[in-house]
């Protein structure tokens, strides 16, 4: 996470653009367009990418403009904030090899947790740093997902054995914490999510107490 500091920052920043191109902070406030450079970035779509998609749309084209004015400024101070620091080495292992191939062997073995929580930068990065030596180990949960308003692509999970045909998949079905009545609870509500691999939790703790409901 930044620190208040870094963030403070890179909103004056923003505002200082928002002000120089007449933008008007009450139909776009700061923290939105910040949040929407920044989804852009975490799926690694550059300003001159994201103005195209924006067509007629207003809003769109408006943060477009804000977002490449903003990234000039960062780049004209030789400054970068925290998702310039994946883009840019994602750029650089993609446009190099041999760089990606010296970074890369000194990772012989790579493990993520919360993996269903990464968005498309973070995947591009781990996969990239994974292609020398192929050993990944991910940890996640696919119905515990709850990150996609700040980028997280539940597809990352849900397609890791689609990207690495060699995967073994071990699925952590028995809870040590909850009775039976709690997880059978757990079990019919994660039934429904649409999009996932499907697990039955368990446990040897007994039944215990019916759940009640306020």
């Amino acid at each position: 996470a930044l620190s208040s500091a870094a963030s403070d920052v890179y909103k004056r920043q923003v505002k200082n653009i928002m002000k120089d191109n007449g933008v008007d902070e009450k139909m776009f406030p700061v923290r939105a367009i910040l949040s929407a450079i920044s989804s852009c970035k975490d799926s690694l779509v550059t300003p001159s990418e994201f103005l195209q998609t924006a067509g007629n749309d207003y809003r769109q084209q408006t943060i477009a403009k804000v977002y490449q004015v903003y990234q000039k400024r960062l780049r004209d101070a030789d400054a970068m904030d925290f998702d310039d620091m994946i883009n840019y080495t994602v750029k650089l292992f993609k446009e190099n090899t041999d760089i990606l191939e010296h970074y890369g062997s000194k990772f012989k073995y790579i493990m993520v947790d919360e993996y269903q929580d990464t968005n498309h930068a973070q995947y591009e990065l781990v996969h990239l740093l994974a292609s020398i030596h192929g050993n990944i180990c991910v940890v996640g949960d696919d119905d515990q997902s709850i990150y996609r308003f700040r980028g997280a692509t539940i597809e990352n999970i849900l397609n890791f054995e689609d990207d690495y045909e060699n995967a073994h998949v071990i699925r952590l079905e028995q809870n040590y914490r909850s009775v039976g009545n709690v997880l059978n609870a757990a079990n019919a509500v994660i039934a429904n999510n649409r999009g996932r691999k499907g697990k039955n939790l368990w446990t040897e703790k007994g039944d215990g107490d019916l759940i009640n409901i306020y």
